[in-house]
């Protein structure tokens, strides 16, 4: 079985924060600022201070039969884990994944005079 990686953003609402969830999740804001993201395998959670919304980066390892759906499945069951994890709730999940097999680096020509 090939073996392939996916790419995958989630993006989220919290689910209404209470007074002590919003002041743990404040405390721990800059360590979850966008520029710490990073696509790895146990994924990464980024969210604003205004406490609105978050997105999760990952790679999920999967096989040629693994379809889309499976891949995002994972990505939000990672997701949703992730976010428990740092003390709330979330909803509306929307998904994108690239499979990074599919990539084509495009090669800037060099002309030299």
């Amino acid at each position: 079985m090939a073996r392939k990686t996916y790419q995958v953003i989630v993006r989220g609402r919290f689910a209404p924060l209470d007074d002590e969830q919003r002041a743990a999740l404040l405390a721990k804001a800059d360590d979850h600022d966008v520029f710490r993201a990073k696509f790895t395998e146990e994924g990464t959670v980024t969210y604003e201070r205004s406490l609105l919304a978050f997105t999760f980066r990952c790679l999920v390892p999967a096989t040629d039969e693994d379809g889309e759906a499976v891949v995002i499945g994972k990505a939000e069951a990672l997701a949703a884990a992730a976010v428990s994890g740092i003390g709330a709730d979330y909803r509306d999940l929307r998904s994108v994944s690239t499979d990074l097999d599919n990539i084509k680096i495009r090669r800037r020509e060099h002309r030299y005079s």
